[in-house]
């Protein structure tokens, strides 16, 4: 080889070296901590209630810039348009799965590969690749709003702690949903998958690792119960991302429930809760798992409950919940 030639070869490998950084991310290349955000959100009956609601849910999003999104309530929007899940995915040029469902939507930039369906009212989900070739299937759902936990306790201090409990399966229908979602979930055998599994949404419950003998010293309307919803999660397996990321419900309480609301038509003070959740399963193996490394929830500043509620501008009566995870290798 000629000096020429060397030079030449050189100056070949010095701008493969300098192209291959850009070269592999054209190709999605895996790497450890790629991230993946979620915005888990009830969006309050298709944005109607406030003024131009629809478009102030859309730049939330936009503000957000999530991977994907768990959207639950998302209804015909008032007018010609149509669902706010799909108007948002095609203000957006994305994916979004809502089928038959009057609410459950999920929205992404990514290609869905496939769609699951529960129930119309309980849960939809999704199976995603994205471009780094990792794989994983995420739930919308949504539980019973009946017989809300808290207000029981605001409303009747007096009760026994079975009583109280019993608002989650006999006065609400709520556990009953979550075990027969667990239950779809086994037998499809997402349960048991090689990919990550997130369920997210609006549980219309608190979680057991909120209701602690500290919280129920900072809130009036608690106490340490094994709340059933969210134990049975911790019992299949799946993790509360919200909480590993935040593990002190006294100093970080991500409430949800209601930024919207201070206090009920009646003047009685509200169940301030975190009832909007997103629940991680990982794989026992598997090529690539997600780590929660980030959590917070929208408005951080809430408005005035002055200002009339057509007029606000966060526009859902439900917090959003923003999660961000971490890609990270298997074992």
């Amino acid at each position: 080889m000629n000096t020429s030639d060397l030079i030449g070869s050189r100056r070949l490998t010095c701008l493969l070296l300098l192209l291959a950084p850009l070269w592999l991310a054209a190709s999605g290349f895996a790497e450890e901590n790629d991230p993946l955000r979620v915005l888990v959100w009830n969006a309050w009956r298709g944005g109607n209630e406030v003024e131009s609601g629809p478009e102030k849910v859309l730049q939330v999003i936009r503000d957000v810039q999530p991977d994907l999104v768990l959207m639950q309530e998302s209804y015909d929007i008032d007018g010609d348009r149509p669902t706010l899940g799909r108007w948002i995915a095609e203000k957006l040029g994305w994916e979004v799965h809502q089928a038959e469902s009057p609410h459950l939507c999920i929205l992404t930039p990514m290609k869905i590969e496939a769609t699951f369906f529960h129930d119309n009212w309980h849960g939809l989900g999704v199976r995603i690749t994205d471009a780094a070739q990792r794989t994983f299937v995420a739930w919308s759902i949504w539980l019973d709003y009946r017989a809300y936990i808290t207000y029981e306790l605001r409303d009747r201090p007096e009760q026994s702690d079975e009583e109280l409990l019993a608002a989650e399966d006999v006065r609400s229908t709520r556990l009953q949903e979550a075990q027969a979602l667990m239950k779809h979930l086994k037998d499809a055998g997402q349960l048991e998958l090689e990919v990550p599994l997130l369920v997210g949404g609006d549980w219309n419950n608190p979680s057991h690792l909120d209701w602690t003998i500290d919280t129920t010293r900072v809130y009036r309307n608690r106490r340490a119960l094994p709340l059933p919803v969210s134990t049975l999660m911790q019992e299949e397996g799946f993790t509360d991302t919200f909480r590993a990321v935040h593990p002190n419900p006294v100093q970080r309480p991500g409430l949800t429930w209601s930024p919207m609301f201070r206090v009920n038509s009646e003047g009685k003070a509200q169940g301030f809760e975190r009832i909007d959740r997103l629940y991680l399963k990982n794989p026992k193996s598997g090529a690539w798992k997600l780590e929660p490394v980030a959590s917070h929830v929208l408005p951080v500043v809430w408005e005035s409950d002055s200002i009339p509620t057509e007029k606000r501008t966060f526009p859902s009566d439900h917090g959003a919940v923003v999660v961000d995870l971490n890609w990270v290798k298997g074992d």
